[in-house]
């Protein structure tokens, strides 16, 4: 298998160096033939690429430990999903999937596009093949993931036991499907700034592409954020980690590219910021590959030291070079159409909305990057924490809040002063209502007070906008509420699943504003059958238990939950150490319901007397309800629309 494996990229190699030639020169000098032959390089670097991956899976499958790849994260102990998940649990074998998908994307999008943009296929073929390329490279000369052993291990070493978890099947996946994914909207753009073909037909071709991408990424960092909570064992859900931060910076600036694009297809503005995003989207992706695999800032996210970082740092340096270069020569091709009439418009507040997107963004690259820059400049590793990113990204995720409820509202050109406020009496009175009662009960943080507000706001402001428009076809098409409901959607999906979007990440806020400000912890060393108590709960501890596994050593502390006298239940934090690793690994006891989660840790024991370390976060849940909202109407936004006579109020084009 390694041999075979080995030949497949080696050949998949060459065959990229082909196509990315044969695509420019056939577009060059008009040869149909060898673009024709170009594009069937593509397909033969996808079925060669395809035959390396199944190699590699039969290698996990069939326990080949003379593969040291296979040898380093698979063990015959491990389950099926786990030797599966393996696949890419390493450097070398991450390597090889996201080169994998891409292949499939690349086909796909070659499938989809045989008859159109004949101008741009080449050139989106030639970006797509030399990407595949650079991660080919390293496979066969720098990182090779079919690199064998001079003996073979009777067995293998086995995942992290941090990795053993079902975020393992469900975080890294979708986040590299994220990451690559944005390749086809570069592809797309660079095309059509070499071609100088820079309509919208370019934007049509990969709007759902980007959607993808984004789903993917949003997927990804909600369920790293889920793992993070449950697994590491620290009470919490995002520490501004760098790799977290890598994640996070690209869904900003294509969270931007999606908004921003919306201004370019209804008024012809904002070409040249639409591609400058899409630039730093996928150039963002890479650099989140870059900091997994360089090892010049320390996470537990991180596959360790190795030799890549140079090569990476190259292809972004080339990258934006070259992208920049050929944007700046365009400038005058990309001159805008119209003009900002309002500050009251909706375009107005996309645009605010993507200042405070990239703003964000920079805040947390330079976060990330600084202790880089301290080492750099002045020979000492300065670090940087949370309350760095706390206090700078929180408030301008404040502004995003307030202006969310404000899209919606606010129409295309421009809105009047007086029907904004017809629009936002009824939400607003709500909102500061809201206000009123949290100041009255004293919850004791009034900037936490003033953000549940401002969510409230939106998650009032959208829906009433909505029973609007529903009203509106109520009437207009003589059809029940119910109908008028359906066939909205049905019309404008991409509006209606932003609508979604919207209202989720306005739910998610509110999970994030309570279990931040209102969370409650404490410590305490206990013997048998003493006590604890937090908040309206009292926690017993009832002795430390021991137990041996097939892989594991187990230490286990049961404690009984109860609630003004009343047992609960009993929850059992653990800490357990496996038989490859010598490091102990957390295992959190959580008792979680929509109100908050109580959520208990082993700190440690010594003989029967154990430490632990107990929080209540509260609203936790609604960060992952949330997630799952956002993620249903993305769904419901990449789905195809059906052809509309007439537009209807609420059918105005997005």
């Amino acid at each position: 298998m390694s041999s075979l494996g080995f030949a497949a990229i080696s050949i998949a190699l060459a065959i990229s160096i082909y196509v990315v030639i044969a695509s420019i020169v056939a577009a060059r000098r008009g040869y149909p033939e060898l673009g024709s032959s170009s594009r069937n390089g593509m397909w033969a670097m996808a079925g060669l690429v395809t035959v390396a991956s199944l190699a590699l899976i039969t290698a996990f499958l069939t326990h080949d430990f003379r593969i040291s790849y296979v040898a380093n994260y698979s063990s015959r102990d491990m389950s099926l999903a786990y030797t599966l998940a393996a696949f890419y649990a390493g450097n070398e074998g991450s390597l090889l999937f996201w080169t994998w998908l891409l292949s499939i994307f690349s086909v796909i999008v070659l499938r989809q596009n045989r008859e159109k943009h004949r101008e741009l296929m080449p050139y989106v073929t030639a970006i797509l093949a030399f990407t595949q390329g650079f991660f080919l490279l390293l496979m066969v000369f720098i990182s090779n993931p079919f690199e064998t052993l001079p003996f073979t291990p009777t067995e293998g070493q086995g995942l992290n036991p941090l990795l053993e978890n079902p975020g393992m099947i469900t975080h890294p996946g979708p986040l590299l499907i994220g990451y690559l994914g944005f390749t086809i909207p570069f592809a797309f753009a660079m095309a059509a700034l070499i071609t100088r073909k820079l309509g919208d037909e370019w934007l049509r071709s990969v709007r759902i592409w980007t959607l993808i991408a984004w789903l993917s990424l949003t997927f990804g960092n909600i369920a790293g954020m889920q793992w993070a909570y449950v697994e590491l064992g620290w009470g919490g859900y995002m520490a501004w980690d760098p790799v977290e931060n890598a994640s996070l910076m690209p869904w900003l600036t294509g969270t931007a590219f999606l908004h921003s694009v919306l201004v370019q297809k209804s008024r012809g503005m904002l070409k040249i910021w639409n591609m400058v995003l899409i630039i730093l989207t996928f150039t963002l992706s890479i650099f989140g590959t870059f900091l997994t695999r360089s090892g010049v800032l320390s996470s537990v996210h991180t596959f360790g030291q190795s030799n890549l970082g140079p090569f990476f740092l190259g292809f972004i340096g080339l990258t934006l070079l070259g992208a920049f270069g050929l944007l700046f020569d365009r400038l005058s091709d990309l001159q805008s159409e119209d003009e900002l009439d309002s500050f009251l418009s909706r375009e107005a507040m996309f645009l605010l909305n993507n200042l405070f997107l990239v703003a964000a963004t920079f805040a947390i690259f330079w976060g990330t990057v600084f202790p880089i820059v301290s080492e750099a400049v002045r020979g000492v590793k300065v670090s940087v924490s949370a309350p760095f990113f706390n206090n700078v990204v929180g408030p301008i995720f404040v502004g995003l809040i307030a202006i969310m409820g404000g899209c919606a509202l606010i129409g295309w050109r421009q809105t009047t002063g007086r029907n904004l406020l017809r629009k936002l009496l009824f939400p607003s009175a709500a909102a500061l209502a809201l206000l009123v009662i949290l100041l009255i009960l004293r919850t004791g943080n009034w900037f936490a007070v003033l953000l549940f507000s401002l969510a409230g706001l939106v998650l009032l402001s959208i829906p009433s906008e909505w029973f609007r428009e529903i009203r509106a076809r109520h009437r207009a098409k003589k059809v029940n509420y119910w109908q008028a409901f359906s066939g909205l959607m049905g019309a404008n999906k991409p509006r209606y699943g932003a609508y979604i979007i919207h209202l989720g990440l306005a739910i998610l806020a509110i999970g994030v504003i309570g279990s931040s400000f209102f969370n409650t912890e404490k410590e305490a060393t206990l013997d048998p059958g003493q006590e604890m108590t937090i908040n309206q709960y009292t926690l017993r501890y009832e002795g430390i238990q021991s137990f041996e596994t097939a892989s594991r050593q187990v230490t286990s502390a049961p404690m009984s939950i109860f609630n003004g006298g009343e047992l609960l239940g009993v929850l059992t934090p653990q800490k357990f150490v496996h038989r490859t690793h010598e490091n102990p690994v957390t295992d959190v006891a959580i008792r979680s319901n929509l109100k908050e989660d109580l959520y208990i840790i082993l700190a440690g024991w010594d003989g029967d007397t154990a430490t632990f370390k107990v929080l209540v976060n509260p609203l936790v849940n609604w960060l992952w309800i949330g997630g799952i909202i956002m993620i249903l109407g993305t769904v419901i936004a990449v789905l195809p629309e059906r052809r509309r006579t007439a537009t209807l109020p609420g059918e105005e084009k997005t």
